[in-house]
């Protein structure tokens, strides 16, 4: 028996292996997560485009960041990168970083000491090995990725992360209207790793949103989608003191019913929910009670609404917009948003460059343009306007 035959050929075998898991199991997966199921049309008329194209558009939720794809390039897949931005005549964008999703996740309930997905993506896409133990260090790294998008193309795309670069990039963007804004949020603040020290470091990093919990319940509190029902914890209000005090903006996507009345009783600031349906519009496990809506929307809150199927009940831009027109005669204009949850495992009828197809289903049902124009980013920018840091 030829040892060393033998050993060349199984390294051979390891080695084709360990490519394929890098470079063909990640796209294979996302193609498969993040899909566009065809509409019967994607043609836009003049009018609509020509009022879309006057827009500030703005998008509270993106999960881009989770991939291995180039979002300088347009990637032929998934639904968000700086090309379809620019297409989307998307002017604000938060890209929210995705650190941990339980094994058989579902909408009803999750156990957080389940077996965890991401740690088998980011392995599978070879992450740092940092990212392999820690939830902080995923969120760094995601965010990292924002940022080296912010120095190879600064001519297209800048990092906003106070008050003072939100005017310095609308000033610019006067005379680049291609020219995109992105922001860093978290997907659930598990990404603290349980210490209250490491706000301050997201914070650095240029993270300015953070949601409290995702699929599960967490040392915050706990989740719409956990098995506690909790509220929140002693850790989590002293989280969101903190938070507030640093002017990070705090979303209740996830959150469970008592989680989000014990964040409205303590909060001093505005609220998000940065991806979400109305139950009373699509009733089921995902979208949390009109009431509690109403309460968040009465504190200067914003509701941005989502465009899968388990959201707003179908995944048409008519669909899409009549979930926005429930909310604008629930809430008002002035607290209704737009958040996609892009690349976040869901399937659309539409990616980012698509959304002059929500401006023209608005139309469509006789919204004024006014209303448009502030569900469709005037509302975000206001908000940001008002809420992020000075400086």
């Amino acid at each position: 028996m030829n040892l060393t035959k033998i050993t060349v050929a199984l390294v051979g075998v390891i080695c084709i292996a360990y490519v394929g898991m890098r470079i063909i199991a990640p796209p294979m997966l996302e193609k498969q997560l993040n899909r566009v199921s065809p509409l019967a049309d994607y043609s836009v008329n003049e009018q609509a485009a020509a009022i879309h194209n006057q827009l500030i558009v703005g998008d509270w939720h993106a999960d881009s960041t989770l991939w291995n794809r180039d979002l300088h390039e347009h990637g032929g897949y998934g639904h968000v990168d700086l090309p379809r931005l620019r297409q989307g005549n998307v002017a604000l964008q938060m890209f929210t970083t995705v650190t941990k999703s339980p094994d058989g996740l579902n909408y009803e309930q999750n156990d957080a000491d389940t077996r965890d997905n991401i740690t088998q993506l980011a392995f599978a896409q070879g992450w740092p090995l940092s990212t392999l133990t820690s939830l902080k260090e995923r969120a760094l790294y995601q965010a990292e990725k924002i940022h080296k998008l912010a120095q190879k193309s600064p001519e297209d795309f800048m990092l906003v992360t106070s008050k003072a670069s939100l005017a310095e990039f609308l000033q610019a963007r006067l005379s680049n209207i291609d020219l995109v804004a992105g922001l860093i949020g978290t997907e659930g603040s598990h990404a603290l790793d349980g210490e209250i020290e490491n706000i301050q470091v997201l914070y650095d990093k240029g993270f300015r949103m953070m949601s409290l919990q995702h699929f599960f319940d967490n040392k915050l509190g706990g989740s719409l989608h956990g098995t506690s029902n909790a509220g929140l914890s002693d850790f989590g209000r002293e989280a969101v003191q903190v938070m507030q005090s640093m002017d990070i903006i705090v979303d209740v996507s996830h959150s469970s019913a008592q989680t989000v009345r014990d964040v409205l009783a303590i909060s001093q600031k505005p609220l998000v929910i940065s991806h979400t349906g109305f139950k009373g519009h699509c009733a089921n496990k995902r979208n949390i009670d009109d009431e509690l809506m109403l309460e968040i929307s009465q504190q200067g809150g914003l509701i941005a609404v989502g465009y899968w199927d388990e959201a707003v009940c179908g995944i048409t831009p008519s669909d899409i917009a009549d979930a926005i027109i429930y909310g604008v005669n629930l809430l008002g204009e002035d607290h209704v948003s737009l958040g996609s949850d892009f690349d976040g495992a869901v399937e659309t009828g539409i990616d980012t460059s698509h959304l002059p197809l929500i401006t023209q289903a608005l139309l469509e049902k006789g919204i004024d343009t006014d209303v448009i124009s502030k569900v469709m980013g005037g509302n975000m920018l206001k908000f940001l306007q008002q809420n992020l840091p000075d400086n």
